[in-house]
């Protein structure tokens, strides 16, 4: 495999550092249908979408992280609020478990919910 190594990147007018590129982008989003059959609407770097309770899905990456000591956010709606949790027993370098929890006056503490819209964005190093 071949390299290619440059410090810039540039479209002609605009010019980033590819530090910037290679350290500071998502590596992995998704926005995804809980309800019912979940389905991702559009994703990056996640190749499939586990159902596993009332609010309880793992989005699994097709490249995995480097650890499973990445950053996430991520929140959810649907007429509701919803707070998304990560569970950090069951989150490795291949998954993510997310909770999506109804908000109960924006500070979480509800119940399992299946939102019909939910995203969540993944920062870290691939593997």
């Amino acid at each position: 495999m071949s390299n290619l190594v440059v410090s810039n990147i540039s479209d002609g007018t605009t010019s980033v550092g590819t530090g910037y590129v290679v350290n500071g982008s998502a590596k992995a989003w998704a926005n995804f249908d809980a309800s019912g059959t979940p389905s991702f609407r559009v994703s990056l770097n996640c190749s499939s979408l586990t159902d596993v309770g009332t609010g309880l899905f793992d989005v699994n990456f097709t490249s995995s992280m480097n650890t499973s000591e990445y950053v996430l956010s991520g929140g959810a709606a649907a007429g509701l609020y919803g707070v998304l949790y990560s569970y950090d027993s069951i989150r490795t370098a291949s998954k993510l478990r997310t909770y999506l929890v109804y908000a109960t006056d924006f500070g979480g503490g509800g119940a399992g919910y299946d939102y019909t819209t939910a995203e969540v964005k993944i920062n870290g190093d691939l593997a």
